[in-house]
């Protein structure tokens, strides 16, 4: 059975112990039933990867640290997912599966055919509980380091700001004619675009390529917005990065 991992934002120093977070110590020795002397595998973000053995203090868990190295599991290939915001966990699938398929920042994106609309705070709540879906899909995949999920933009005003960076555009489209096969490796970051359920509407779609965004068909068939993301970033890890 795979040694269980766990992201804990804390300090992790060989020969220490490190006191666990109230939702680690649920996860490991309530949902997982780990019990005191087990092994277990702790990262903090920083592309480290410690071993370390459960322990009680208490009402507290600990883990005594060991063995830290660093790990990289990063793949070569940078690429930013602009998500338009999907209901219920289709958009928790698609973010986990991006995860997995090495995704290194996720943009989520409020567009005219968004079906979920949030006020103010809910969508702080909702990132959130984005970034925890993107935690336990690093502690699944092995990744040491958090893609980051971005605060909750409105499309128009987001595009507004992609005109200074310097990144391959690429905006999945049905309608598009080239498919990822007819593009030659990105000599720089990329940032993928897809839509909500429904996708992106006529002016959306004319406003992205106005500002460089290459149209790109997956195929013949019309894909779910909670595939069509994940599919393409297998897609350019096959072609463009280390799948």
């Amino acid at each position: 059975m795979p040694v269980a991992r766990f992201y804990c934002p804390i300090d992790l120093k060989p020969g220490r112990a490190a006191r666990l977070t109230e939702a680690v110590t649920r996860h490991a020795l309530g949902a997982l039933r780990l019990r005191v002397g087990d092994t277990v595998i702790l990262f903090n973000g920083d592309g480290t990867e410690c071993s370390a053995v459960l322990a009680r203090s208490g009402r507290e868990a600990l883990a005594q640290v060991g063995e830290c190295r660093a790990v990289d599991r990063e793949s070569p290939l940078v690429v930013t997912l602009a998500q338009g915001i999907s209901s219920g966990e289709r958009m928790d699938y698609t973010l986990q599966k991006a995860v997995e398929l090495g995704v290194a920042a996720i943009q989520p994106l409020t567009m005219r055919r968004t079906v979920v609309r949030l006020t103010a705070d809910k969508q702080e709540r909702r990132r959130a509980h984005w970034q925890g879906v993107v935690m336990s899909a690093c502690e699944q995949c092995g990744r040491t380091r958090l893609p980051p999920v971005a605060p909750i933009a409105e499309f128009a005003q987001w595009l507004q700001g992609v005109g200074s960076t310097d990144a391959v555009r690429l905006l999945l489209d049905p309608q598009a004619n080239l498919r990822l096969r007819d593009l030659p490796p990105p000599a720089s970051p990329v940032l993928l675009l897809a839509g909500p359920e429904g996708g992106l509407d006529a002016a959306e779609r004319e406003a992205a390529i106005a500002l460089g965004f290459t149209p790109i068909s997956l195929g013949p068939r019309i894909l779910r917005t909670e595939t069509a993301a994940v599919a393409a970033l297998a897609a350019m890890q096959a072609l463009w990065g280390d799948g």
